[in-house]
């Protein structure tokens, strides 16, 4: 199976427990597309690409698309149309971001995980800490 990580790093630097340097593709997540550059994508590192990895993570229904390790990717589908969005279905929500999240080594912690329930919208803020630093992603 494919790894969900960029591969092919050229820069030698290492970060903390040997791991080098996290890259990824750019991304635009306003509009939903790979940023490219000189007709090129754009390469990005660390945290910024740390929140690339996060969102498709997020995205990503897990054991459904082969090209990806069985690990990679979260189960949300049960969700859809099956749970109305109050307090229990986010906390269980929670734990299955928390589990698709930590299988990544350069994420240490996830210290917070704030929802947000608009209606039939249920957002999330995640505060957490990688090899990086802090850093707060929002889906």
């Amino acid at each position: 199976m494919s790894s969900p990580f960029v591969m092919g790093n050229t820069d030698s630097t290492l970060v903390s427990d040997d791991l080098p340097v996290f890259i990824e593709y750019g991304f635009d997540f306003q509009n939903e597309c790979f940023i490219f550059e000189n007709g090129k994508h754009k390469i990005i590192t660390e945290n910024d690409a740390l929140k690339v990895w996060i969102w498709k993570t997020l995205q990503t229904e897990r054991w459904r698309y082969r090209a990806y390790d069985n690990a990679y990717g979260i189960e949300l589908e049960q969700f859809i149309g099956a749970y109305t969005n109050n307090t229990d279905s986010s906390t269980e929500i929670e734990r299955y971001i928390q589990e698709a999240l930590l299988i990544n080594p350069y994420i240490k912690s996830i210290d917070n995980i704030l929802a947000t329930i608009d209606g039939d919208k249920l957002s999330y803020e995640i505060t957490l800490t990688t090899t990086y630093g802090s850093m707060i992603a929002i889906n």
